[in-house]
């Protein structure tokens, strides 16, 4: 039986934590792109967690300790700094989902998620937002088995030959 998972906002001093999760969860990606992409994007992922306003930062506690962390930036909140990025949207936007690989298979993610689509239906959004690449298998794999449909119009490359998805959850 597995345990209870606790998700709840982040505490001020658990910001290392997170970094560490979330690092681990995106480290099995460097090796499927070109190092200086993986530099990039790990760079990309530092700065976005050093200062995560105005976005939600939630975290998901496991057996005592956070195993999943994912970001909930509300609708029109410019969520990419620099870089070839999609434009703010009009809905919350989920953002850099992340499970410890010691914790995969333990319903972390999922219940990131539906926290995620329970806040954003709280906060009266008619859609949640989020982006990903074929890379991302399993995360794939959960946010179609939520519901979430591709969303072509918020697709974008930040580099050449890397095409990030868009997707949308309906919540009315």
């Amino acid at each position: 039986m597995t345990s209870a998972i606790e998700v709840r906002d982040a505490a001020p001093g658990e910001a290392d934590a997170v970094r560490e999760v979330t690092l681990a969860a995106y480290q099995q990606y460097a090796a499927d792109l070109p190092p200086p992409f993986w530099e990039a994007y790990r760079g990309n992922i530092l700065a976005t967690l050093a200062r995560p306003e105005p976005a939600a930062q939630i975290v998901a506690v496991l057996a005592g300790a956070i195993a999943g962390a994912v970001l909930l930036y509300p609708g029109d909140a410019a969520v990419f700094t620099g870089g070839q990025g999609p434009p703010p949207m009009r809905w919350p936007e989920v953002r850099l989902l992340a499970v410890a690989p010691s914790a995969r298979g333990h319903g972390v993610g999922e219940a990131l998620m539906a926290d995620c689509v329970a806040r954003a239906r709280r906060a009266g959004a008619v859609r949640l937002a989020l982006h990903t690449t074929p890379m991302m298998a399993a995360a794939l794999r959960l946010y179609t088995r939520m519901g979430f449909a591709r969303a072509p119009e918020l697709d974008f490359s930040p580099a050449p030959g890397f095409d990030v998805h868009g997707y949308t959850l309906v919540l009315g």
